[in-house]
């Protein structure tokens, strides 16, 4: 099956619809699939709920579909550095639930892999584990979290070959590979694609089976806070 498409709008097309449920990578500013939110801003897509760890800010990454009132629920873990949000969020307009870092990634691992739930004692005593399911193990409280199972899976790479197969740099492999894994459609988008076999196997960080489209594209690299030391 061809998987590579000639842009994002081409790669998206027949998958969006109003009330879909998006996983979407990124940590901060670094790894957000920002040619594919571009494309689902100008579909006007909207009443969309995303997964992702952060909302990028007021002018990129799902910022942009925020100043478009097109998101109406965030799951996500860190929110600040987002005026837009934070207006939105004040003022009843945007629905959020907050999850921890590491059980955000957990849940969009375990969708991946197919498991409905598991425990963990992260949020135990908190308003995180309000109405959930407790459980001792060993003497110990737990919660239950439930696997992310979302309609689609956005993400970005810096390089695949043309079987879909990944490979993330730095910290933008923090969240773009469970959040790959967690949609019944992935759509990547990767700075460079190679022949298929140019890529060391011990390399590659995602297998193609889980990427269904691909594109390549130029991506804005953007420094989310710089700090310098005076001269």
């Amino acid at each position: 099956m061809k998987k590579i498409y000639p842009n994002a709008a081409a790669a998206l097309d027949g998958l969006l619809h109003d009330g879909m449920f998006i996983a979407a990578g990124g940590f901060g500013l670094c790894g957000i699939p920002e040619l594919l939110l571009d494309a689902i801003k100008e579909s006007g897509t909207k009443d969309l709920t995303f997964a992702s760890n952060n909302a990028g800010v007021d002018d990129f990454g799902i910022g942009i579909l925020l100043q478009t009132r097109q998101v109406k629920k965030m799951i996500s873990s860190y929110v600040g550095e987002n005026a837009e949000f934070m207006r939105q969020y004040l003022s009843g307009e945007l629905e959020l639930e907050f999850n921890p870092q590491g059980t955000l990634a957990e849940r969009m691992r375990a969708g991946g892999c197919g498991i409905p739930g598991f425990y963990t004692k992260t949020g135990v005593g908190t308003v995180i584990a309000d109405g959930k399911e407790h459980k001792d193990f060993n003497g110990q409280t737990y919660i239950m979290e439930e696997g992310i199972f979302a309609d689609l899976s956005i993400v970005k790479a810096w390089k695949a070959d043309e079987t879909g197969n990944l490979v993330f740099r730095k910290t933008a492999r923090n969240f773009n590979p469970p959040a790959a894994m967690c949609g019944k459609t992935c759509v990547v988008e990767v700075e460079e694609i190679v022949p298929t076999g140019s890529l060391d196997p011990d390399s590659i960080h995602l297998p193609g089976i889980y990427v269904n489209r691909l594109i390549q594209g130029d991506h804005e690299k953007r420094i989310e806070q710089r700090t310098v030391r005076s001269a």
